[in-house]
């Protein structure tokens, strides 16, 4: 008994000395702290953010320290928004009655966009002390104007930051701590309110060079980079000046790194626009991760950008943890099947596919889940009639889809039905006369079963519609060497499709076969040396067939 008595009374003893050094080392914090707010000494403000930690340590339950702790990580760039509003929380948890704590969380959730959770932060610290509220008053009027430049002009969110601006200012007289804050407040939203109008006013009439003029003084002068930098890239986004309008957002994001609208407005614009800097909108992605941990939407566009750096791992990871958050999204199953097509897991992509199709959010986004299905089978598998099931099926769903012809007449060509092939040709070219894949796909077939005057003239038709389609050269040319013998014709067209495109092997293999006829064999030598080299990467022909070319050329 004496034993346990004596254990307690140390324990007791214990206790008493960690609180009494967690309140030195809260006294000493706040000493720091006021003269890193007076002088802005860095040495006090490293010493007061060591302070509070220390006291923490010592007492992890002085809900002061967590909120205080917050601000400073804050200034010093150390914390994020979320990690700020979560050090002040625990502030809250630990002293829910204390109105300090309310007001620091009110402070940062107002920073973080969380209007509502801000609102009912600084509305309990005023209920929690009615008497010296002033400064929870002035900071509800400041978020409701706040809330209004990020939305709209709101007449009860008007009159609220009105009553609360003014009730605030009563009181002052109790609460002598916000008598600094008050003429602040004041004088930065009404300077804020005068610019906006003025802005807002010239938007309204497209005076949108004076109005960008208007919001960088204004940026200049409030230190609201955040809000005026975003309306200035917004009028720039009008005036398609995109470069601009991103370079603007990047200036807001300066002030708030975890704003989440301009965050989605940096990543959207380098995505459509700025693919060599994709890096950029991947850092937007991952910030709003921070925000928004389980928004499957940001995991879906994270993958897309990984599937742009062709890192299909990551890609595939990203889409899973999409479906993670909304399984039974048709669009995050398909985007999943593409990524694990690029991978070669073929299997698996074959799953997501179906899935989609089965889920058919729109017949018309469904047809080309299907055919894109019906590839699959057909050039993995092999299976050309599950592959012609899917694209009957597409037909079905949207009937209106030329593509899917197209691809039905590739598979019939591959089978050798070149009639049936022919057909679904011309099918896509009713659909859409102004196809020229399907018009010089169909010259092929008409080639092959030796109509050789509606090849050509499918051909030309082809090259009206796209006079840069470099593949109808080729053909066409091929037709004018080996159906009518018109050297010089056929050379003109291979010419042409390799200023179209340096890369494209065929038609340095044909024109070196035109060169070789027309006794040109050096000449002919190095149009199927280019072919041999660029095969290797683009494997179009037998690599061996070019060669037996290029060795014939001098063989006595």
């Amino acid at each position: 008994m004496f034993e346990k008595t004596v254990q307690q009374t140390l324990k007791t003893a214990e206790k008493n000395n960690l609180e009494i050094m967690a309140q030195d080392c809260m006294e000493e914090a706040r000493r720091y702290h006021e003269n890193y707010l007076v002088k802005g000494n860095k040495s006090d403000l490293q010493n007061a953010v060591d302070s509070y930690i220390d006291a923490i340590k010592f007492n992890p339950n002085i809900a002061e320290a967590y909120y205080r702790l917050a601000t400073l990580l804050w200034d010093k760039g150390e914390i994020n928004l979320s990690s700020a509003i979560e050090q002040c929380m625990s502030a809250v948890n630990i002293s829910p009655k204390n109105p300090n704590a309310r007001i620091y969380a009110g402070f940062f959730l107002e920073l973080a966009k969380k209007y509502d959770e801000a609102e009912k932060e600084f509305k309990e610290a005023i209920k929690l002390n009615p008497f010296k509220s002033a400064r929870s008053r002035l900071s509800l009027a400041s978020l409701y104007i706040d809330k209004m430049h990020d939305t709209k002009l709101n007449a009860k969110e008007f009159s609220l930051s009105l009553y609360y601006m003014l009730s605030g200012a009563l009181s002052v007289a109790l609460d002598s701590p916000s008598l600094k804050m008050l003429y602040k407040n004041l004088s930065k939203n009404f300077t804020l309110m005068f610019y906006d109008f003025a802005g807002n006013l010239l938007e309204k009439t497209k005076y949108y060079s004076v109005a960008l003029k208007a919001y960088d003084i204004a940026a200049n002068s409030t230190g609201r980079n955040e809000v005026y930098y975003k309306k200035i890239g917004d009028i720039n986004f009008k005036k398609d000046e995109v470069s601009l309008a991103r370079d603007s957002y990047i200036k807001a994001l300066e002030s708030n790194p975890y704003n989440k609208e301009i965050l989605l407005k940096v990543a959207s614009l380098t995505k459509l626009y700025f693919e060599d800097d994709i890096d950029t909108a991947m850092e937007c992605y991952s910030r709003l991760l921070e925000i928004e941990e389980n928004n499957a939407d940001i995991y879906y566009e994270l993958g897309h950008i990984y599937l742009k750096k062709e890192d299909f791992i990551n890609s595939i990871n990203a889409f899973k943890l999409a479906l993670e958050k909304d399984e039974e999204n048709p669009f995050y199953h398909n985007a999943l099947a593409y990524a694990l097509v690029r991978a070669e897991q073929f299997e698996e992509a074959c799953e997501h596919y179906k899935y989609a199709i089965d889920k058919n959010p729109s017949p018309e986004w469904t047809a080309i889940v299907c055919q894109a299905l019906a590839s699959l089978y057909n050039n993995v598998y092999g299976d050309v009639d599950s592959a012609l099931s899917f694209l009957k099926t597409a037909i079905i769903l949207d009937p209106s889809n030329d593509d899917v012809f197209v691809e039905l007449g590739d598979i019939y060509l591959d089978c050798e039905d070149l009639d049936s092939s022919i057909k679904s040709y011309c099918e896509a070219i009713k659909l859409n006369p102004k196809n020229p894949v399907a018009y010089n796909k169909c010259a092929m077939v008409l080639w092959q079963k030796d109509y050789i005057e509606e090849a050509i003239i499918a051909y030309n038709k082809a090259l009206n519609i796209n006079p840069d389609y470099y593949p109808a050269y080729n053909n066409l040319g091929v037709i004018y060497l080996d159906g009518i013998r018109n050297l010089k014709e056929a050379a003109r067209l291979f010419k042409a499709a390799i200023k179209l495109n340096p890369e494209y092997v065929m038609p340095y293999f044909n024109l070196g076969r035109v060169l070789e006829q027309q006794g040109q064999n050096i000449k002919a030598a190095k149009m199927f040396q280019k072919a041999l080299e660029l095969n290797e990467i683009k494997e179009e022909l037998d690599s061996d067939e070019i060669r037996n070319k290029l060795f014939g050329l001098f063989e006595v």
